[in-house]
């Protein structure tokens, strides 16, 4: 596999592009659908699991599987350095339910201190958080392509650090 670098590819006006990376394909499929449902009328959004120029990486750990963690862990490596520059994120699903957890939420907390990105927290088995997961990484998405004037992905990165544990969220 290929280093994936931020300026690989050049940008292509009023699209932007979002990687799903991890090894619940339901939840990351779940997940891209809410993203595609989400961005009606704004910039063309793509949600691939291929390889074109991407804008920002999600990796989605499961605190349920060792195996989400090991995929996750597998796929850094394959990361540019640059990246790491506010367009990579870190997000976590089952940190409500930690009876049945595989992977403890500071393995976690370390790895995203150690690659100096966000920790964003969702329960995406159900429909309300994946929602509002969806439109959060919209927004984070449209700042990483360059579509929100004023703000960058580094900007961001400053802004999402102090990212809040789902269990203090609410869905109405």
């Amino acid at each position: 596999m290929a280093l994936l670098r931020p300026l690989d590819k050049l940008p292509t006006l009023d699209v932007a592009t979002i990687l799903l990376l991890g090894a619940e394909e339901t939840l990351l499929q779940q997940l891209g659908a809410a993203i595609i449902e989400e961005c009606e009328g704004m910039a063309k959004v793509q949600v691939e699991c291929f390889r074109p120029r991407i804008d920002l990486i999600v990796f989605v750990l499961s605190l349920h599987s060792k195996h989400s963690l090991k995929t996750v862990e597998l796929s850094l490596p394959h990361v540019d350095a640059s990246f790491f520059l506010g367009k990579v994120c870190f997000l976590v699903t089952g940190a409500r339910n930690e009876q049945n957890n595989g992977v403890h939420l500071d393995t976690v907390k370390k790895m995203a201190a150690t690659y100096h990105s966000p920790l964003l927290f969702a329960d995406l088995e159900v429909k309300c958080f994946r929602v509002s997961m969806a439109q959060r990484l919209i927004r984070i998405l449209q700042i990483c392509a360059g579509h929100v004037p004023g703000l960058s992905a580094l900007n961001l990165l400053s802004m999402l650090k102090g990212s809040l544990d789902p269990s203090a969220q609410e869905c109405d």
